[in-house]
């Protein structure tokens, strides 16, 4: 019988929903599916007999509260975690459940087997032998990023309402939209959730833990060109597809995401539309050092400035957007919430990984606004695409640590 009995179920359910957000928006929630899911989990919530269950009007969070049953005061914990998707496709998801995989064979995702999953290709395989896997069927993503969360943070407090023994103070529970896009985070409401410390349960697999993450930016290039006949273009055409593709260069050449590693910062060309007439190039640019990450900005404004010195006008247009920043300049301060979840770890029996992540969590932005969050892990491997899978066995172990850190607060 699994130890909470209701969180696969739940996490299947949760997973055949399309939340895909939308890029491309302006709304809060970016997509309606998004908030009809959000309205279904704020159903399921009051039925759970939680109170203050409601919708942050300025964020759209669902805010929920479980009262604590200490006659003490103690710090009020939040647990966070993002129903949206990421940018592939999440219609259909039919997820595949491997029982105890035995850690080598190749898992066929779809019928023909042109997708899968192959310890040769994904050697994280290797740690689940004997573990129940769910993995998708090679059409989607499957959702783990972040519905594992929002499944294993229902599964805790399913088990605390249960048990009413074990010992807690009040604990906040927040679910949002638009993780994936950079936006969700914008206008969490730090007084209306009411907790002292937060985690976002968005890690990766068993035992991540992160409170550093990069400084971030979007830069959005757009290039004005001249478009003539090729027969008279000598000393008029001024092709913006060549500019876009001599602006890519100036940059340095090692800078790259799939150049870099651990606390290497860099700049990553993510989209490239252009005509001769007119280019537009959309950039991400990281670095976990603030000082660093200010110089790349420089760096990238400046090759602009350079190329319309050189064409004695305006034609190459940045514009910068400052996304997040490194929360671990905040956590710093105070470590006390990586040390309480470090112990929750080891009193699981999982072994702690600590490391500055590649990338933000939506505690970037919400440590920034006076409430530390930290980010433990989820479970999933692989996220973000069609070769994305999870172990049932991680999942419960980030139950274990969600009630683990609620024990740890409430005994402080």
């Amino acid at each position: 019988m699994a130890k909470y009995a209701e969180l696969i179920p739940n996490f299947l359910t949760f997973v055949k929903i399309n939340t895909r957000s939308d890029p491309h928006s302006t709304s809060i929630p970016s997509a309606d599916r998004e908030t009809q899911f959000l309205d279904q989990l704020k159903d399921r919530l009051i039925k759970m007999g939680l109170t203050d269950v409601h919708t942050n009007e300025q964020s759209a969070y669902v805010f929920v509260t479980l009262p604590g049953n200490v006659d003490k005061p103690v710090p009020t914990v939040g647990f966070i975690s993002h129903i949206d998707t990421a940018d592939f496709n999440a219609e259909n998801i039919n997820p595949q459940i491997i029982e105890n995989y035995d850690g080598y064979s190749v898992i066929k995702l779809d019928e023909k087997g042109e997708y899968t999953l192959d310890p040769k290709v994904f050697p994280s395989l290797k740690k689940y032998e004997g573990q129940t896997l769910i993995t998708t069927d090679g059409s989607t993503l499957l959702g783990a990023d972040d519905k594992a969360g929002v499944a294993e943070i229902i599964s805790a407090v399913t088990y605390l309402q249960s048990h009413p023994a074990v010992k807690h103070g009040d604990i906040k529970i927040a679910f949002g939209p638009d993780e994936e896009i950079g936006t969700g985070a914008d206008h969490f409401d730090v007084k209306d959730f009411g907790a002292d410390v937060a985690y976002t349960v968005d890690g990766g697999p068993l035992g991540d833990l992160n409170y550093e993450t990069f400084n971030a930016a979007d830069a959005q290039v757009t290039i004005k060109g001249t478009d003539v006949h090729p027969a008279e273009a000598k000393g008029i055409m001024v092709n913006a597809i060549q500019v876009g593709m001599d602006f890519h260069a100036a940059l340095p050449d090692f800078d790259r995401p799939e150049k870099t590693q651990d606390r290497e910062g860099f700049f990553h060309l993510y989209d490239f539309q252009g005509t001769v007439d007119h280019t537009e190039m959309g950039y991400i640019i990281r670095d976990h050092d603030r000082d660093r990450f200010e110089a790349r900005k420089r760096l990238f404004k400046g090759i602009a400035n350079q190329m319309n010195s050189d064409f004695g006008e305006d034609r190459v247009k940045v514009t910068l957007k400052d996304q997040y920043y490194n929360m671990g300049e905040v956590i710093k301060k105070d470590p006390t919430p990586v040390k309480i979840a470090e112990q929750a770890m080891k009193n699981v029996g999982v072994k702690p990984h600590v490391f500055p992540v590649r990338g933000g969590t939506d505690g970037s932005k919400i440590s920034y606004m006076g409430l530390p969050t930290p980010n433990i892990f989820a479970g999933g491997e692989n996220m973000h695409g069609r070769f994305e899978y999870v172990s049932e066995q991680a999942m419960e172990k980030a139950v274990d640590v969600v009630l683990e850190i609620a024990k740890g607060y409430a005994e402080k």
